[in-house]
């Protein structure tokens, strides 16, 4: 009888933003189907932890503190942290200049090749590829099949909200609103969701947003209901759940748009000149409106177009 093959131990590195995390995985998934028997790590950020902790394709996080490179003890820290850890294989899906930091620290193999990975940061190629295409392209690169990498399904994250929803007299079937963004990109955000709420409760639906830590201000000038746990934001979890009774989402180019598209809602995102719906992957799952200054968008034809898919 042969002997049991070895259980490899396989690092994935996701770093970035609450969308960039979520579009990944797609390739998560596909990594696990490449490595089913395999010990399979992911280094991420405080915030996402509680997210991926119940993410079936995973056995482990590590918690990268992404200090800054003047931080040298920091730094020190994880490398030696990732080093003992005797990883035999990584995906990098971050493809950064900070994760080509951790290339040069880790004597493993990399699925990525380096001339891949001069690729994906090439102008032209990031240019011409959705982030979607380029982890797809990653993947394959490495040798894998991409059934999911294309289409990110993170309903394993929702929560039972049925209590949240009781606390607030909520009935499924209400509008979601995500009039926020990253207060660094304020060119995302959309100035007109007061009318828009204001317009959907008159002709009788029930409107809430969710407001995160940076936007208890702006959803709270609303008239839409604001939901919170206590008063404090709910979770990404309690979110997810949310979005799941939900009839209908609108919202900027911001995490929760992007939660929203790969729960399997309908719904409509509004892009203003940060970037396009093209390079964000959005485009395949939620209908868009994309103009060079948001700020001109009128009220009207964010209306005609919940009518139509509300028809």
């Amino acid at each position: 009888m042969e002997a049991a093959q070895s259980r490899r131990k396989i690092l994935i590195i996701r770093l970035g933003a609450f969308g960039d995390v979520l579009q990944s995985e797609g390739a998560i998934h596909d990594i696990r189907l490449a490595h089913p028997g395999d010990e399979i790590t992911l280094l991420t950020t405080k915030p996402f932890r509680r997210i991926y902790e119940r993410c079936p394709w995973i056995d482990r996080i590590i918690l990268d503190p992404r200090a800054p490179r003047l931080n040298v003890m920091s730094l020190l820290r994880l490398r030696r942290e990732l080093r003992d850890e005797g990883f035999e294989l990584i995906y990098d899906l971050q493809n950064s200049s900070r994760t080509l930091m951790y290339r040069n620290w880790l004597d493993a193999e990399w699925s990525q090749k380096d001339e891949a990975f001069l690729s994906l940061q090439s102008n032209r190629l990031s240019r011409r590829l959705s982030i979607l295409e380029r982890l797809k392209f990653q993947l394959e690169q490495a040798g894998l099949e991409t059934t999911h990498t294309m289409r990110p399904d993170v309903r394993w994250m929702a929560d039972d909200v049925t209590g949240l929803m009781e606390a607030n007299a909520l009935k499924p079937g209400f509008i979601l609103l995500f009039p926020g963004s990253s207060l660094r990109h304020p060119q995302k955000r959309w100035p007109h969701y007061g009318p828009l709420a204001q317009s959907l409760i008159d002709d009788g639906h029930q409107v809430v947003t969710a407001p995160g830590p940076d936007e208890m201000e702006l959803c709270q000038s609303l008239p839409a209901q604001a939901i919170l746990d206590q008063g404090k934001p709910i979770t990404f979890n309690a979110l997810a759940g949310l979005i799941r009774h939900a009839k209908l989402i609108i919202g900027n180019d911001t995490g929760p748009t992007h939660l929203a598209a790969y729960l399997g809602a309908k719904g409509l995102a509004l892009f203003g000149s940060h970037t396009s719906a093209r390079a964000t992957g959005l485009d395949a799952f939620l209908d868009i409106i994309e103009m060079k200054n948001l700020g001109a968008l009128q009220l009207n034809e964010v209306m005609a177009r919940i009518e139509k898919l509300s028809g």
